[in-house]
């Protein structure tokens, strides 16, 4: 049997009502139909990911950047070639 697919919204509701304390963990397994073994991964990775936001760590999001800076240095890159090639053309043509 396939299992249900959890939106990021609903797996954060569920773990913010275990981490409450209110209710017991055992009771929301039950009612959401999730293992107890699902809501401590869930929970586990909403903690880590708290810690990582708040040591300033990006993970896998630093790859992503550090890509798109050096595409950008590239165009940059080009880009300044190319003005200096318009450069040295406008100085040939003042000097004729």
């Amino acid at each position: 049997m396939k299992g249900r697919k959890w939106s990021v919204e609903e797996k954060m509701a569920i773990v913010l009502e275990g981490l409450k304390g209110e209710r017991n963990v055992t009771d929301i397994c039950r009612e959401h139909k999730i293992s107890q073994s699902q809501y401590y991964k869930w929970r586990d990775r909403f903690l880590e990911g708290g810690r990582s936001a708040l040591s300033g760590s990006k993970n896998g999001s630093d790859a992503v950047y550090k890509d798109e800076i050096k595409r950008l240095q590239r165009i940059i890159g080009k880009q300044t070639v190319q003005i200096e090639i318009l450069k040295k053309t406008e100085d040939m043509l003042q000097t004729r």
